[in-house]
């Protein structure tokens, strides 16, 4: 095992044992392999920099590279956006564990030796975010490489494999160049997406979202601080923005768009769709601390003289989220409220059974203005899972689920 820190400075030599200069800087190419150093800088003072390719190493060792080619065999540098330079772009720079689902600060990379055919291939392993790396580069050139390592057998390791690392390139087009996608930050969690954004740059957090498929953006800025959400809807792309709402829970659209300014507000309702549009200006007549304000007006609501299997093979039938279906709201034959009944008594009832005999009592539902208090005090007392707000003629407008209470408690605290 090597790590990019001894190499830094190393001392480089031709296949002769003529020296060529000093190895400052290690460049991964993605678009060829996304762990293989495949460039080698040498610097040499004044004159023009030479890069070695990785099939023309023949010997790797702490302070010392040896090439199996002359110098003439060498190219010059030139620049290059698609690669990923080591000590630049990963020392000391923040990456996101996608496997620890946090944000850390690269002290030093690992590097295994592959060796086939006379040459040396290195290949990226693992990423050092912990003492060993900072007591490495602390002591780099101070002490020999042996005496640091004994040191370092005495220190905690903290690793991440280079399979978990997930870099934030806030340049689009870099981004692009070097192949760097963020599909391992759509598998985590909105949640934990949401903690890990909180603790990077503006310029990362809005690069992250633009990359991220708009179902997963809606999820991860539900779950934000409203000041940033804010901050990365207004400097998005409208259509992006627009389409990103959508994906949204109208109420959760709603409060977003509430913070926006009246322009940016308008010209992305604008953008959205016709019916998300005409659900979400509804929501955003009423103040944001009232249960209508509150309720999510996608909600299942049946007939109460359906039976059990009607109701069930209903709900298979249509595109509904299912994690956020707490109980199936109940009209009657003038269409108004009559009750509810939660997703567990449904489940268990008999096959015929209406489901207006399973409904929850007692019957329980609050205006659109009732005050935030007030339904808090209504989900304490019955232990609620769901709440349905109506309108003057009791017909069901929405629902509040705990989720939404959850959530407001929080933003109160």
């Amino acid at each position: 095992m090597l790590h990019a820190t001894e190499l830094m400075g190393a001392e480089t030599y031709d296949a002769h044992g003529n020296f060529l200069g000093r190895l400052t800087e290690l460049f991964i190419d993605p678009a060829e392999q996304p762990n293989r150093i495949g460039r080698l800088l040498l610097g040499r003072g004044k004159f023009q920099p030479l890069v070695a390719r990785y099939d023309q190493v023949a010997f790797v060792a702490p302070g010392t590279v040896r090439l199996n080619c002359g110098e003439r065999a060498l190219e010059t540098y030139s620049p290059n956006e698609g690669w990923l330079a080591v000590r630049k772009d990963l020392l000391d720079q923040q990456i996101i564990d996608t496997s620890g689902r946090k944000v850390v600060r690269v002290n030093d990379v690992d590097l295994a030796e592959q060796r086939m055919n006379g040459t040396v291939e290195l290949r990226i392993t693992q990423v050092d975010v912990g003492l060993t790396g900072a007591a490495r580069r602390l002591l780099q050139g101070l002490v020999s490489s042996t005496a640091i390592r004994r040191l370092q057998e005495k220190l905690p390791a903290k690793l991440i494999r280079w399979e978990f690392v997930n870099l934030i390139e806030p340049d689009p087009l870099r981004r692009v160049k070097l192949r760097i996608t963020h599909e391992k930050l759509e598998n985590l969690h909105p949640a934990d997406l949401a903690d890990i954004m909180e603790d990077i740059s503006a310029s990362e957090r809005q690069s992250i979202i633009a990359s991220l498929d708009e179902e997963t953006a809606a999820a991860v800025l539900a779950e934000l601080d409203a000041r940033l959400t804010t901050q990365i809807v207004e400097k998005l792309d409208p259509e992006k923005a627009a389409e990103i709402l959508e994906e949204m829970a109208p109420d959760a659209a709603a409060d977003v768009l509430a913070d926006l300014s009246p322009e940016t507000s308008q010209e992305l309702l604008e953008e959205m769709p016709g019916k998300e549009a005409k659900e979400v200006r509804q929501l955003m007549q009423f103040e944001e601390n009232t249960a209508g304000g509150m309720m999510n007006p996608d909600f299942v609501f049946v007939g109460e003289s359906a039976t059990r299997d009607e109701v069930v093979e209903w709900i298979r039938s249509k595109d509904l989220n299912l994690d956020q279906l707490d109980a199936v709201v109940l009209i009657d034959n003038a269409a108004g409220f009559s009750g509810s009944v939660p997703l567990g008594r449904l489940l268990l009832g008999l096959p015929d059974q209406p489901v207006g005999q399973m409904k929850y009592e007692p019957l329980i539902w609050v205006p659109p203005d009732a005050q935030e208090k007030e339904v808090f005090e209504l989900f304490d007392k019955y232990n609620l899972r769901s709440l349905t707000v109506v309108d003057a003629n009791r017909r069901p407008l929405g629902t509040i689920t705990v989720d939404d209470v959850v959530t407001r408690l929080v933003k109160i605290i």
